[in-house]
């Protein structure tokens, strides 16, 4: 499951829920389309599971942390930029963090129909939402 998040915590997409595994990149790839302008005017912060993101999608920037090879650790900067990296893609735990405070997601759902979840998803993120428009 995907989610994008602006600078507010609030959740500006959810997708839909995959069964099974599947890498991040490519359930992005599945649910946007790399030749829709989606991110045109985003700058946007990803983890490394979206790497090949910037060539691929139209972006005003995309920043990747910096990846630490087996025979090349990172250096003081490159850990210090990753640090400061992290410290604003947290927004997005935080949000995530929001909608499993409702009790019917962070308790073990026993759910076989995924059409369903969605569904509950999109109204635990919608109250997320809600929830911070009116205490702000």
């Amino acid at each position: 499951m995907l989610v994008i998040v602006n600078e507010l915590k609030e959740i500006l997409y959810i997708s839909h829920p995959v069964n099974g595994k599947c890498h991040d990149f490519n359930v992005l790839k599945k649910m946007l389309s790399p030749d829709k302008k989606y991110f045109i005017e985003s700058n946007i912060l990803v983890d490394l599971d979206f790497l090949g993101m910037d060539k691929q999608y139209d972006c005003k920037s995309v920043c990747f942390p910096h990846k630490k090879s087996k025979n090349k650790p990172l250096t003081r900067e490159q850990k210090e930029e990753n640090r400061i990296l992290s410290s604003k893609r947290i927004v997005v735990e935080n949000a995530i963090c929001g909608v499993k405070v409702f009790r019917i997601l962070s308790d073990r759902l026993r759910i076989h129909c995924l059409d369903f979840y969605d569904k509950i998803l999109s109204c635990c993120a919608g109250l997320h939402n809600f929830r911070l428009n009116t205490t702000t």
